[in-house]
């Protein structure tokens, strides 16, 4: 068969509006069951132990790693592998979640008894709620779709979109009930560049100590060029004498100086710093100081403590390297 650019664009869009139209039909499965399963893992005092077979099994695993990473710890357990010992992970105060679509999937039926003998209480998220499953299950969501977007009617599109979605929705609603916050979401996502705009605080990356840049108010335009040349930072905080920031001198300042022909060996760097500067605290967010540079258009900050004295800076490149851009 040619490929026909039209017809493959009109087959992707099929695929879509069919499994749109299976997501929007999901609405009405949102009821008391779905209650029931959102109560039954809050209260759960152990893990939700997630398990399907094929297709469901990789959903499961998903919905697991959900769970896991926004307040209900979960893992993913192989209903295959639960019957060759595996069901060990399984303990009394542990809630067992099971994906089948067609809710007679052999390898999960058999880890049935086990589940029933522990009186564990089991989740489950099938499209046929006449099923084993479902029978068997302390509650049930039913996930059924009236076709799947394979032409064939036979590669799992449709239900598996149906259970990916279902299993988002417990576990938002799970999140909001638990107050998660974005502050405990960055604690399970330290790595890569979203735990790092999370997590990651000025104190963590400002130069502090002799790295840091700063001239008295007395100094000359040359102790300050002296001093921004071996900080390297493109700048120096200029203080009072109990170290308490008056303003700053930047390469910008050095610049809008040079039209005005003064001598820097005579004249006072408070003639030509900019006072009243931005600062900000140690325990700000990295990120927010990155917010704070763009608005302003400014590429370095000083850090203060509470009484307004220096204790540190930091500018731009320091956020590039930390990962915050």
């Amino acid at each position: 068969m040619k490929l026909n650019d039209q017809k493959l664009r009109e087959l992707g869009l099929a695929v879509i509006q069919v499994e749109a139209q299976a997501i929007a039909k999901l609405a009405d499965q949102v009821n008391d069951n779905f209650v029931t399963a959102c109560k039954l893992m809050f209260n759960c005092k152990g893990r939700v132990v997630v398990t399907g077979m094929g297709k469901s099994g990789h959903i499961a695993g998903k919905i697991a790693a959900t769970l896991a990473s926004t307040g209900t710890p979960a893992f993913f357990v192989h209903p295959g592998e639960a019957s060759h010992g595996d069901l060990g992970m399984i303990t009394p105060q542990d809630v067992v979640m099971a994906l089948s679509n067609s809710g007679e999937t052999a390898e999960v039926l058999t880890i049935l008894p086990i589940i029933k003998r522990l009186d564990v209480p089991l989740i489950a998220i099938t499209g046929n709620p006449d099923s084993t499953l479902a029978k068997f299950a302390t509650t049930y969501i039913n996930v059924a779709v009236e076709q799947e977007a394979c032409p064939l009617g036979l590669a799992p599109t449709s239900s598996t979109t149906a259970a990916l979605v279902m299993g988002d929705a417990l576990a938002v609603s799970l999140l909001e009930a638990r107050g998660f916050t974005r502050d405990d979401f960055a604690l399970s996502h330290p790595g890569g560049s979203l735990g790092r705009r999370l997590l990651l605080r000025v104190s963590d990356i400002m130069h502090v100590g002799v790295d840091m840049p700063s001239v008295p108010e007395s100094a000359l335009i040359s102790h300050a060029l002296l001093e921004m040349t071996e900080k390297k930072l493109g700048m120096t905080a200029v203080v009072e004498a109990d170290n308490r920031v008056i303003g700053i001198f930047t390469d910008g300042d050095l610049r809008r100086m040079l039209g005005r022909h003064l001598d820097i060996n005579n004249t006072a760097i408070t003639e030509v710093m900019t006072p009243y500067c931005a600062v900000i605290s140690e325990n700000t967010l990295a990120a927010e100081a990155m917010q704070i540079m763009e608005q302003k258009k400014i590429n370095a900050l000083i850090v203060v403590d509470e009484n307004q004295c220096a204790i540190g800076a930091l500018n731009m490149h320091d956020l590039i390297r930390a990962g915050i851009v």
